[in-house]
C-alpha cells in the first residue's frame, strides 16, 4: 500500500485561503497545528485523489485513522500528530471528526439544502477551528461563534470552487433547493460561465454565507490569547473579502481569489483594528453594511 503521503497534491498551508500557523501565532503553538494541518491535507487530498477508487480512498482514511488512536506507525502524518497531540495531553477528537468529512466526500456528491450543507461543515470545517482554540487554552464557550467563521470560510470555499469540484469530482455542495429555487441545474456548473439562473444561484448563497460569518463576528471579542485574536481578525477579513466578491462575480469564469497585495493590504488593516479594539475594550460589531460592497 503506498504512503499516504506520497498521495498528496502538492498543496500546503501556504496555498489556502487563510493564515494557517502564522507569525502572529505564539512559536510554541506552531507546530502542533501545522501536524493537525499536514494530516488534514493528506487525508483532503485523498478523499479529492483524481485516480484512487471510493474503496480505495476510504481504506487510506481508516488507515490514517488507526495510526492516529496508536494502531500502527506506518503513516508519518499520522504519527507526528500523534505524538504532538500526545506531548499536549490533548485528545484526536477534532482530527477525528474531519475524517468524517472526508469519508463523506468519498460516498456523498450531493447535498439537498443548507441544513445539510452545514451538517457537512461541522465535520470539514468547525473542528479545525475547534482545535485551535483548545489548543490556546480558550474555553469552549468560544465554538459556536468560530464555528460560524469556519463553516462560513468553507462555503466560501465551496463557491469558489463549485465548477471544478463538479468537472473533476462530480461533487456539488449547491444545495439542490437553492439551485430548483433559481431555476438552475447541476449541469450548468460545466459551462464556461455561468448561466442567469446559476449566476443567481451563487449570489444568493454568498449572501447567505455573509450573514453566515456575521454570526462569528463576536468571536474576536471572546478570545483572551493577543496574538489568536489577531489571527482570527485577519482570517475574519479574509473571508469577508471573498464573500463579498463572491456577491457580484462569476466563480466559472474567473478566479475569486485575493490576491498577494490585497491579502497583505487586509491583514494590515486587520490587524490594526484589532489593536485598537481591544486597547478601547470595544466589542466587535457586525459588519452586514460591508458585506454590500461591490
Amino acid at each position: 500500500m503506498t504512503s499516504a503521503a506520497e498521495l498528496r497534491s502538492g498543496k500546503t498551508h501556504r496555498d489556502e485561503n487563510f493564515p494557517v500557523a502564522s507569525f502572529i501565532i505564539h512559536p510554541r503553538h506552531r507546530t502542533l497545528i501545522l501536524s493537525f494541518y499536514n494530516f488534514v491535507r493528506t487525508a483532503d487530498d485523498i478523499a479529492d485523489h483524481a485516480t484512487l477508487t471510493p474503496s480505495e480512498k476510504l481504506a487510506y482514511l481508516d488507515l490514517l485513522d488507526a495510526e492516529l488512536q496508536g494502531q500502527g506507525d506506518t503513516q508519518a502524518e499520522a504519527v507526528n500528530l500523534r505524538r504532538a497531540l500526545a506531548e499536549r495531553g490533548m485528545p484526536p477528537r477534532h482530527a477525528l471528526d474531519l475524517l468524517i468529512a472526508f469519508r463523506m466526500d468519498v460516498t456523498k456528491l450531493r447535498y439537498e439544502n443548507w441544513d445539510e450543507l452545514i451538517h457537512y461543515c461541522r465535520y470539514s470545517a468547525m473542528p479545525v477551528g475547534r482545535f485551535v482554540l483548545d489548543v490556546h487554552g480558550e474555553s469552549t464557550s468560544t465554538w459556536a461563534a468560530s464555528d460560524a467563521i469556519c463553516a462560513g470560510l468553507q462555503i466560501n470555499n465551496h463557491l469558489q470552487d463549485c465548477a471544478k469540484d463538479y468537472r473533476e469530482l462530480n461533487r456539488v455542495y449547491l444545495p439542490r433547493d437553492t439551485l430548483a429555487a433559481s431555476g438552475a441545474t447541476v449541469e450548468m456548473l460545466g459551462e464556461a460561465a455561468a448561466p442567469a439562473p446559476l449566476a443567481t444561484c451563487l449570489h444568493a448563497l454568498a449572501e447567505r454565507n455573509a450573514t453566515l460569518l456575521d454570526e462569528g463576528r463576536p468571536l474576536g471579542g471572546q478570545i483572551r490569547d493577543f496574538r489568536l485574536g489577531l489571527e482570527i481578525s485577519i482570517i475574519q477579513a479574509f473571508a469577508d473579502r471573498i464573500v463579498r466578491m463572491l456577491r457580484v462575480r462569476d466563480p466559472l469564469r474567473e478566479r475569486v481569489h485575493l490576491s498577494p497585495l490585497e491579502m497583505l493590504g487586509l491583514m494590515i488593516g486587520a490587524a490594526a483594528s484589532e489593536v485598537a479594539r481591544r486597547a478601547s475594550g470595544r466589542r466587535a460589531m457586525p459588519n452586514r453594511s460591508a458585506a454590500h460592497d461591490a
